[in-house]
């Protein structure tokens, strides 16, 4: 099925393409832009550049597009809640949906199905009170935005468009989303419950949510609104408390809700309001979660120690005559941009083959570095593999595989990565160390476009 999903740079996006990927779909991306895009998309697909404030995405990204996901939207824990943050949070939701159903109404031949992410702010705080999708819809600002938002999604309907809007609660993940503010103060044994602890949490491990949204396209049953989240919802003392064991720390410490409200204004609710959601009306539509239960869904995510940095990229060239580019260390220079000053020293075996040993020049921010690789996992014309010996960071792995397809290759990378000096370290530094692997990684990607047509 040829499938256009919109917000796939997002950390729920990601996910859901390799999933799409892996169950053979055909993807078409929408994003704002293509070029900052390339390292950000985890595989290989068609993407069409769209600012979906300002105007109708373009015809050719909907053509033939039989099912449409819509993830796009401002992070609303992105910073405090001033009046230009609430008007993007809005508008890059409501807007955004409009223009989509807009195109889709103009279409000849339309989607089959139209699936698009909203959340459980629509309930507001409820208390203890069981929510489902027949309950009281709320008033406050996320609450009215989250109405406004299903208003342009199920506008969809009336273009005969089978449309399905899921009510997503807090995404649990490995490497982004509501994870990466939690763990580094709990890995450091400062964690503990937000306000009196005693507000429900509704969550859903992001792999759930991203076969959730695969089950809503392939089973023409499901439609109209579903709650997006387990089956067992936590109070907020037993989340804390359960994290704390999955990591081996304390989770002692609260964090008085007058404290979250001073440093995040309004955005404090989210982290205060108390939203105990159904899972039922998705749960009888034949749906099977992974992660049911938040022990399992918290262990999975704490065992990855690494970062992750993923990419594909096809050339229109032969599996041989890529490999004998990517298998020469000096072609690397070609490759890294200007702003490392990346300088092949020396190679400890000519030509390179399991267990060569090279060593580089470079600037990291200003800083002049050495590195040592050593190359594992050697298979001509297949992939290979370096391990950082020496060097910047606490960890890195980069996996090189190549795959003929199309009449060209399939370029895969995959980086495994970790910040030195531990918690502290990642908290400080990572940001940057991301901004600076996507802008390396997607010069790689033009010089590679380049060289290989």
């Amino acid at each position: 099925m040829k499938i256009l999903v919109t917000g796939a740079t997002g950390f729920v996006g990601k996910v859901l393409l390799k999933v799409l990927q892996k169950r053979g779909h055909d993807i078409v991306v929408l994003t704002r832009n293509v070029e900052a895009a390339g390292s950000k998309i985890p595989v290989h697909c068609r993407a069409h550049e769209w600012d979906p404030a300002a105007s109708l995405p373009p015809n050719e990204a909907l053509d033939g597009v039989e099912a449409v996901v819509h993830l796009a939207g401002e992070n609303i824990a992105g910073g405090r809640w001033t009046a230009r943050r609430k008007r993007m949070i809005s508008d890059s939701r409501v807007i955004s949906t409009r223009h989509l159903v807009q195109a889709m109404e103009r279409m000849d031949t339309k989607p089959r199905v139209f699936v698009s992410a909203s959340a459980i702010g629509i309930y507001g705080d409820a208390g203890d009170s069981l929510l489902t999708e027949e309950s009281p819809l709320a008033e406050g600002f996320l609450a009215e935005v989250c109405k406004d938002w299903e208003n342009e999604i199920f506008k969809a309907k009336n273009s005969g468009i089978r449309t399905v809007a899921l009510r997503t609660g807090v995404v649990l993940g490995n490497d982004g989303g509501a994870m990466d503010k939690m763990l580094p103060p709990f890995r450091m044994g400062l964690g503990g419950p937000l306000g009196n602890g005693r507000q429900w949490m509704s969550w859903i491990h992001i792999l759930d949510l991203a076969h959730m949204y695969i089950h809503a396209i392939e089973n023409d049953s499901v439609e109209g609104a579903y709650n997006a989240v387990s089956p067992q919802p936590e109070q907020n003392t037993q989340f804390t408390k359960t994290l704390g064991e999955c990591l081996n720390r304390p989770a002692i410490l609260p964090v008085p809700g007058f404290a979250l409200k001073l440093v995040f204004g309004e955005m404090a609710e989210i982290l205060l309001a108390s939203q105990k959601v159904s899972a039922e009306k998705i749960i009888n539509t034949g749906f099977v979660f992974g992660f049911p239960e938040l022990p399992s869904a918290l262990k999975e995510i704490t065992e990855h120690p690494y970062h992750q940095l993923e990419m594909e990229q096809w050339v229109p060239q032969s599996v041989e005559k890529t490999f004998s580019f990517f298998k020469e260390a000096g072609n690397l220079e070609l490759l890294t941009p200007d702003f490392l000053g990346f300088k092949v020293l020396k190679q400890s075996t000519e030509p390179i083959e399991e267990g060569t040993r090279i060593d580089y020049r470079l600037s990291l921010r200003g800083i002049p570095m050495r590195w040592q690789s050593l190359i594992t996992d050697w298979k001509p014309n297949a992939g290979f593999s370096d391990i950082q010996v020496k060097g910047p960071y606490s960890h890195w792995h980069h996996t090189h595989e190549f795959e003929a397809k199309d009449g060209g290759t399939l370029i895969r990378d995959r980086v495994l990565y970790k910040v030195p000096f531990g918690t502290p370290g990642d908290v400080v530094a990572h940001p940057f160390i991301q901004s600076d692997l996507h802008k390396i990684f997607n010069h790689r990607r033009n010089k590679v476009r380049e060289l290989f047509g």
